[in-house]
């Protein structure tokens, strides 16, 4: 069974959509270790109201924060310390997909980032891009350092409106195998996410 963490190169690239579309691909389980704010209408909530079928389970986060911030800044706040040693991944039979928090060197505490988390939960990565000025460096310094820690990527998820240029020159610079590219999409809903979920598939197998 596969296990793949999806992490992004910044915030607000796609991380939540891309694990709906990977959830549902595989009809896999999905777990968000860390969750600051919004928890009223988490990320395992709006990947739950997007996946169409019967075998996906939702694991309960580890930590649940208040505050929509950085999770070391926003467990300070609710006098929590995030020990990453404590964070277990579920028990399932089924693949699972774990979406981190912001980027790779999002603190977790004063010591810890979504780095060490990968590191300790050992799965394979999913990274996230999104095109803006300055998402190649990003990308490139994402993939670096996961290459500098011996993590295998499984590869890069391109999401938004295409830019072959830019795709073209991480490809060839990071040696890293393109999954694809979720394009712009203005309705979301269980159908959209299923559509591009099974031209993804077989890719993620």
């Amino acid at each position: 069974m596969k296990t793949y963490f999806v992490t992004g190169i910044g915030t607000e690239v796609g991380k939540t959509i891309a694990s709906a579309i990977i959830t549902q691909a595989l009809e896999a389980d999905y777990w968000k270790p860390v969750q600051a704010g919004e928890l009223d209408q988490s990320d395992s909530m709006k990947v739950k109201s997007l996946i169409s079928n019967n075998q996906s389970k939702f694991h309960e986060e580890a930590f649940r924060l208040n505050q929509p911030m950085s999770p070391h800044a926003a467990a300070e706040k609710d006098q929590v310390h995030i020990d990453i040693s404590s964070i277990k991944a579920p028990l399932t039979n089924n693949h699972l997909v774990i979406e981190g928090a912001g980027g790779l060197l999002v603190p977790l505490n004063d010591k810890e980032t979504i780095l060490n988390l990968i590191e300790t939960l050992r799965c394979e990565v999913i990274l996230v891009s999104r095109h803006y000025l300055g998402s190649i460096n990003h990308t490139l310094m994402s993939i670096e350092i996961l290459k500098q820690r011996n993590i295998q990527i499984k590869g890069i998820l391109f999401n938004g409106d295409e830019n072959k240029d830019t795709e073209a020159i991480i490809s060839k610079m990071s040696g890293i195998h393109i999954l694809g590219r979720i394009a712009e999409l203005t309705n979301l809903n269980k159908s959209t996410i299923n559509s591009v979920a099974q031209n993804l598939k077989n890719k993620l197998i």
